[in-house]
C-alpha cells in the first residue's frame, strides 16, 4: 500500500473540532520499555507481629511473584509497605510471539512492541491470577486487608503533556487528543472519550432545533385562541380533591396553560421525528468514527477471549482453558431474581404515586393560600425530588443486586461477567429512571375517573388529574427537574468528591521530598534499559500515587451508564421536553473535561484495557433508539393533545364544514374537551358537599366542569371521544412506521466502515501475509 494515508473520518472529526491529533501523534504504541517506571505498585500496613496471618499470606503471595520471575522491590516508609514490581522481559517477548501466532489477534499492532501500557495489562493479569496455597487470589487477600492498595503508576512526563493539552477546564472547547489518551490509558478509555466527544457534537443541532420548537411556542403566547379560550374563560372547573378543594375558575390556571403550549405544539411533532432519525445517524456515524480509529490504532481483528487466553498461558504454561458452561437452573433463577428486582422498582413508582395524591391532598388542605391553590403542581414537584432520591438510593442497592446475580450466573471470564452486569445494571438503572415517567406520560389523568365515579386509592384517596391543556406540562415538570437534579448534583460531586480526598490525605500525610537533580535529569530523558531511580525518588513517586483516589474495574462504566442514562432522557421522551438536548450538549462540554481532569489529576491511574468497540453499550443504544420511536409515538398520539386538536379542527370546529373564514379553526376547542357535573344529579352531590360548590367570589354554583368527553345526562363515553381514540392509534402506529422506516433507510445508507478502512486493511493483511511467505521460503 502506497504511504500510509490517514483516515477522512479522523480528518472529519479533526476538522469539526471533536478531536485534535497534533500530526506527530503515535499511532503505533511508543517505546518497548520504560525503564525508570514500575509495571505495578502493592500497598500494605507494616506489619511488626510476623506470627499474624496477615503477614504471613503478604510473604508467601510476594514469593509466588517472585517464583515468576517478577522482580519485587521493597520499601518501608513509617506504617505502609510498598511492593514495586517489574516484569521480566522473556514475559513480554512470550506475550508477543503468542500474539503473532494467534488466529485473531496477529494484526495486533501489540506484536512488534510491547509498550509500558501492555506491560501493565500483563502484569495486572498476573497478580490478579496468582493464588497463594490457600487458593486466595489478589482480590481476596485486597478483602482480608492483607494488601491496602494495589495501582499502577502515572508517568510524570505524559501526565504533564495530557493536563497541558486535555485534562484542563481552559480546553472545554477544544478537541480530544484521542490518540495520546489511547496510548496513555489504553483503548477502551480512548472509545469512550471518542464516544462522549461524537455524542457531544452530534447534540448541537437537536440543541438549536429543540430551542428554535420552544421559541415557536413562545411566539403564540399571546395570539394563541387555547391561551385566550382558558384566560379569558369563566368557566367553573369542579374540585380536584375531597372535602379541602373548592371550585375553581379555569382562568386562575392560565400561566399553565401558556407553559403547556411551549411543549404540546405542532412543533413537538416534526422534532419527535427527527430525533428518532437523528439516534440512528449518530449511531451510524459512529460506528464509521471507531471502524477509522480500530484501524489506525489496527486493533480491528483483536479478540477478547484469545488474548485471554494468551495471558493465561502467559501466567502459567501448564494452564487449562476456562471451559464454556451453561446452566438453565442458574439462568432460570437469575431471570425470576431480575424480574423480581424490577416489579420492586415499579412498586416504588406505585409509591411515588400515592405519595403525589396524598401530598396534594394535605396541601389543598393547607392553611397556605399559594400552595393550596397549586397543590397539583407542588404536589408534582415534591414527587419528581422524591422521585430523584429514590433513584439515588436504588443505584447503589441495584448495584450490588447485578454484582450478586454476577456471581450467581458464574461466568466464565472477566469480560463476560462485565457484559453481564452491564445489561443488569443498566435495565434495573433504567426502570428506576423511566417507570415513574411512564406512568405520569400515559397514565396520568386517563385512569382517574369521573365526578360521580371516582378512582380512589383504598377507597380514600383520589388518583391526580390532568390540567384541562393537557398531561404533557406534567411530564415536563419531572424530566426537567430529575435531569436538573442529576446533572448538577452528580458532576458537583464527581470532582468534589475525588479533590477532597486527596486534599485530606496529603493533609494526613507528611509532605513528599523533592525529586533529587540526578534522578530527575533520569525522568526528563531517555534513559538506558535498566536505569532506575534511587529509593527516596521511588518512593516519592509511589506515595504520590497512593495518595491519589482509587479506581477499580468499572470505574469507566459509570461514565458510560451516566452518559447512556442521558442519552435515554434525550431521546425517549423529548416530545415532552425539547429543551432536554440542550441541557445535555452544556453538561457534556463540562463532562468531557471533569472526566479527564479526574483520571489525569485526581486518580490512580486506570489500567490500560485493550479493545476495539464500547461493547454491549452499542446494542443498549440501539434499544433507546428503537425504544426511542416508540415512546415519542405514544407520547404525541397519547400524551399530547395534538391529535385531539386535529379531531377538533376538521371535524367538531369552526372549519368543520368548510365555510368558515373569518374565524379561527381552534375557537371553542377548550370548551368540547370539558363535560358537565350537575349538583342536582345524585351521584354528584354525594361525591362534593355544598361548601365546595362555593366560588372563590361567595358564588354558590349548581353545576361544575372537568376534562373529559362524556354524555352531560348518563356519564357515558361519547362518539368524539371514541373517534379521537381511534385516531390515536391510527397515529401511534402510522407514526412508527413512517419513522422506523426512516431509521433503515439511514442504517442503510451509512456505512458501519468507511471503504478506505476496508481498503487499508485489505492491503495491510496482503502485505503481512507477503511478509510471512517470503520469510517461509528463505
Amino acid at each position: 500500500m502506497p504511504g500510509h494515508k490517514r483516515q477522512p473520518s479522523i480528518e472529519f472529526l479533526e476538522l469539526m473540532g471533536v478531536v485534535k491529533e497534533n500530526g506527530n501523534e503515535q499511532t503505533s504504541l511508543p517505546p518497548l520499555y520504560t525503564p525508570l517506571s514500575y509495571d505495578y505498585v502493592l500497598v500494605a500496613k507494616t506489619i511488626d507481629n510476623q506470627e499474624r496471618e496477615a503477614f504471613k499470606k503478604q510473604t508467601e503471595y510476594i514469593e509466588e511473584l517472585e517464583k515468576k520471575n517478577l522482580k519485587v522491590t521493597k520499601i518501608i516508609d513509617d506504617d505502609l509497605v510498598f511492593y514495586g514490581i517489574q516484569g521480566p522481559k522473556a514475559i513480554f517477548e512470550k506475550y508477543r510471539y503468542l500474539l503473532k501466532v494467534s488466529d485473531a489477534c496477529n494484526w495486533s499492532s501489540d506484536q512488534n512492541a510491547v509498550p509500558l501500557s501492555t506491560r501493565i495489562r500483563i502484569i495486572h493479569f498476573i497478580l490478579n491470577h496468582t493464588p497463594i496455597r490457600s487458593g486466595e487470589g489478589l482480590r481476596d487477600l485486597m478483602k482480608m486487608k492483607v494488601f491496602e492498595a494495589r495501582f499502577c503508576l502515572h508517568e510524570k512526563k505524559k501526565q504533564r503533556e495530557l493536563k497541558e493539552c486535555w485534562a484542563r477546564w481552559t480546553a472545554c472547547l477544544q478537541g480530544q487528543p484521542i490518540t495520546a489518551v489511547r496510548n496513555y490509558f489504553g483503548e477502551k478509555v480512548a472509545l469512550y472519550f471518542l464516544w462522549l466527544g461524537w455524542y457531544t457534537y452530534l447534540l448541537i443541532p437537536p440543541a438549536i432545533i429543540g430551542v428554535i420548537v420552544f421559541l415557536y411556542g413562545l411566539a403564540f403566547f399571546n395570539s394563541s385562541p387555547l391561551i385566550k379560550e382558558v384566560c379569558e374563560s369563566d368557566t367553573v372547573m369542579c374540585p380536584l380533591c375531597d372535602k379541602g378543594c373548592k371550585v375553581w375558575q379555569l382562568s386562575d390556571t392560565c400561566t399553565y396553560a401558556k407553559v403547556s403550549l411551549l411543549f404540546d405544539n405542532n412543533g413537538t411533532v416534526l422534532f419527535a421525528m427527527f430525533m428518532a432519525v437523528w439516534a440512528t445517524l449518530f449511531l451510524e456515524f459512529w460506528k464509521r468514527h471507531r471502524a477509522s480509529y480500530v484501524c489506525e490504532w489496527k486493533v480491528s481483528d483483536w479478540c477478547e477471549e484469545e488474548e485471554e487466553l494468551i495471558l493465561e498461558i502467559v501466567n502459567n504454561v501448564n494452564c487449562e482453558p476456562k471451559e464454556y458452561k451453561h446452566s438453565y437452573l442458574r439462568s432460570t433463577l437469575v431471570l425470576i431474581c431480575v424480574t423480581a428486582m424490577i416489579l420492586v422498582i415499579i412498586g416504588l413508582t406505585h409509591a411515588l404515586v400515592v405519595f403525589r395524591v396524598i401530598a396534594a391532598v394535605l396541601l389543598a388542605e393547607g392553611s397556605w393560600e399559594f400552595l393550596s391553590k397549586y397543590s397539583n403542581s407542588g404536589a408534582m414537584m415534591l414527587g419528581a425530588v422524591l422521585h430523584y432520591l429514590i433513584i439515588t438510593v436504588m443505584t447503589r442497592i441495584n448495584r450490588i443486586v447485578a454484582m450478586k446475580l454476577c456471581e450467581l450466573e458464574k461466568t466464565r471470564s472477566f469480560a463476560t461477567t462485565e457484559k453481564s452486569f452491564t445489561v443488569k445494571m443498566f435495565t434495573f438503572q433504567f426502570f428506576t429512571y423511566f417507570s415513574s415517567l411512564f406512568y405520569v406520560a400515559f397514565f396520568l389523568g386517563r385512569i382517574n375517573g369521573h365526578p360521580g365515579g371516582y378512582v380512589r386509592i383504598s377507597g380514600k384517596w383520589r388518583l391526580e388529574e390532568c390540567h384541562p391543556s393537557g398531561c404533557l406540562t406534567d411530564l415536563f415538570i419531572q424530566m426537567a427537574i430529575i435531569m436538573v437534579l442529576k446533572q448538577t448534583i452528580s458532576n458537583v460531586f464527581e470532582f468534589t468528591g475525588p479533590w477532597l480526598c486527596r486534599w485530606l490525605k496529603r493533609r494526613r500525610i507528611q509532605k513528599l521530598q523533592r525529586k533529587c537533580a540526578h534522578c530527575y535529569l533520569k525522568d526528563e530523558s531517555q534513559a538506558k534499559y535498566g536505569a532506575e531511580l534511587c529509593d527516596n525518588c521511588k518512593l516519592r513517586d509511589w506515595l504520590s500515587n497512593y495518595r491519589l483516589n482509587n479506581v477499580d474495574s468499572f470505574s469507566l462504566f459509570n461514565e458510560f451508564l451516566e452518559m447512556v442514562i442521558q442519552f435515554s432522557f434525550t431521546t425517549i421522551f423529548v416530545a415532552a421536553f425539547p429543551l432536554a438536548p440542550l441541557l445535555a450538549l452544556i453538561n457534556n462540554i463540562i463532562e468531557i473535561r471533569l472526566d479527564a481532569i479526574k483520571m489525569v489529576t485526581l486518580e490512580r491511574r486506570m489500567v490500560p484495557k485493550k479493545t476495539n468497540d464500547i461493547g454491549v453499550w452499542t446494542d443498549v443504544l440501539e434499544a433507546i433508539g428503537v425504544l426511542a420511536v416508540i415512546a415519542n409515538g405514544l407520547v404525541i398520539g397519547v400524551s399530547s393533545d395534538f391529535i385531539p386538536r386535529l379531531v377538533y379542527r376538521y371535524r367538531f370546529g369552526p372549519c368543520a364544514n368548510g365555510t368558515a373564514t373569518d374565524i379561527d379553526c381552534m375557537v371553542g376547542y377548550i370548551n368540547n374537551t370539558l363535560s358537565v357535573a350537575r349538583m342536582d344529579d345524585q351521584s354528584i352531590g354525594n361525591e362534593f358537599s355544598g361548601s365546595q360548590m362555593i366560588t372563590s367570589s361567595g358564588l354558590n354554583v349548581s353545576s361544575c366542569r372537568y376534562k373529559d368527553y362524556r354524555s352531560n345526562e348518563d356519564y357515558s363515553l361519547t362518539p368524539q371521544f371514541w373517534l379521537i381514540l381511534a385516531v390515536r392509534f391510527a397515529f401511534v402506529i402510522l407514526f412508527e412506521h413512517v419513522v422506523v422506516i426512516c431509521k433503515f433507510i439511514a442504517a442503510w445508507f451509512v456505512p458501519s466502515a468507511p471503504m478506505q478502512v476496508k481498503n487499508d486493511r485489505l492491503f495491510d493483511k496482503l502485505k503481512r501475509l507477503k511478509e510471512e511467505l517470503s520469510s517461509f521460503e528463505v
